[in-house]
């Protein structure tokens, strides 16, 4: 099992998949399809579905294409409003892509219908790995847009906490350093969180994806999974772990903001190649 990360738009990953022995592949999150089609060819493979986490546009805009021009591709995801959609799937339902499979945990809260996907290869070496879209981030989780503490709680202790630690976590945007920021103004003295800030500064610097990580290192550093820890429960003046959840999520949404976003529709579009014929005018 191969995996390619591709960068879009703004700070967006989609990613591609790969069957090695097959040369099949599955898109997740497949929001740019002229980004992904270069990727299939340079990889000279045949995408036989997409992965959706949730309907967002920024993850889930290029389904229609790629189903037009892929007759009888399948697209699975957890809501009715994710386009394209071919197979609604459910909590802990399994499929399968040749040798890969796939199991889908039901992650609500950033959407309604927030689906992750656990992947591994029976009887390889390989560690598995996690398609986390918007629920689990390196250093950081998503906002909660329509959901609760509650469910985000449940989503990283119960949910995703539990797969085993050698996890890959691939997630759906490139914020790690933002989150490393907030994570070490939660935790000052926490030298993981120095350490990972140094080298996500330094990979940013490249122009280089700091994923993936793991599942277990992120219980060193992300302070959304260390909500028990008494340094982060003291950050946030509670001890309740949903509360301290809740407190530092409203913390996290008013840290240093970035004062100028670029329009994501104009993004988008620049990514398209829809300027391409007024740039050649002039």
């Amino acid at each position: 099992m191969k995996v390619k990360v591709i960068s879009v738009l703004e700070d967006n990953y989609m990613y591609l998949v790969i069957e090695e022995s097959t040369r099949d592949a599955v898109a997740v999150d497949a929001a740019v399809p002229k980004r992904l089609l270069e990727i299939i060819r340079k990889e000279d493979v045949v995408l036989r579905a997409i992965l959706t986490t949730h309907h967002h546009w920024d993850h889930a805009r290029g389904n229609e294409e790629l189903a037009q021009l892929f007759p009888g591709l399948r697209v699975f995801g957890a809501d009715e409003r994710i386009g394209a959609l071919t197979h609604r799937v459910t909590h802990g339902q399994e499929l399968s892509f040749g040798a890969i499979r796939v199991r889908c945990l039901f992650t609500p809260c950033h959407t309604s219908g927030h689906m992750c996907y656990f992947m591994w290869e029976d009887d390889s070496p390989d560690a598995p790995a996690l398609f986390s879209g918007d629920t689990l981030f390196v250093g950081g989780c998503g906002q909660f847009f329509e959901g609760t503490a509650e469910q985000m709680h449940t989503n990283l202790t119960q949910i995703l906490g539990t797969l085993p630690k050698d996890t890959k976590i691939f997630c759906g945007h490139e914020c790690t350093v933002r989150n490393l920021k907030f994570a070490l103004k939660v935790e000052p003295e926490n030298e993981m969180v120095k350490e990972k800030l140094a080298w996500a500064k330094q990979r940013d610097e490249e122009d280089l994806p700091t994923v993936p990580s793991t599942l277990q290192e992120e219980f060193l550093y992300n302070p959304f999974l260390r909500v028990t820890e008494e340094p982060v429960q003291r950050f946030a003046g509670r001890t309740e772990p949903v509360e301290v959840l809740r407190a530092l999520r409203s913390h996290r949404d008013s840290f240093k903001k970035p004062k100028e976003r670029p329009n994501p529709q104009a993004v988008l579009a620049f990514d398209w190649g829809l300027f391409g014929p007024f740039l050649e005018k002039k």
